[in-house]
């Protein structure tokens, strides 16, 4: 149970960091000149990337379970918490919530675990390379 909770941490810091970031008041954002929109929406897609790799990793237990059904859940989470972010910023004054920031945030999302299933294929593969000379 401990191991679980100690699992959600780095979620819960993404998700606050998040909920944080989405209540700034307009105003008080900072301006990038020409390069606003891609820094404001890269980090859109940087957050939610590490937010559905951080729902993933609390998800999977590692004992050899498939990871298709747990991925599926981190991005369903992730989304579900994009829109709930979106409802909420458009409390906010000077800010609005709009169906696009969720569609660049899924691309965030699906990118991170994308990356992340590289890795964690690697490693699989690199465990499973025999090594030269050795008798199997």
């Amino acid at each position: 149970m401990a191991k679980r909770i100690l699992r959600c941490i780095h979620a819960i810091i993404m998700m606050s960091v998040i909920f944080i970031a989405s209540g700034t008041p307009g105003e008080d954002l900072p301006e990038f000149g020409i390069i606003d929109f891609f820094v404001k929406k890269g980090g859109h897609m940087v957050g939610y990337a590490l937010l559905a790799v951080s729902f993933f990793m609390a998800l999977y237990a590692g004992n050899g379970q498939k990871t298709t059904r747990t991925t599926v859940l981190a991005l369903v989470l992730s989304v579900l918490y994009a829109v709930s972010d979106e409802y909420h910023q458009s409390f906010v004054p000077g800010r609005s919530a709009a169906a696009s920031d969720v569609c660049i945030d899924t691309v965030g999302m699906m990118a991170g675990l994308a990356v992340l299933h590289f890795f964690m294929n690697r490693k699989k593969q690199a465990a499973h390379v025999p090594v030269k000379g050795a008798r199997s």
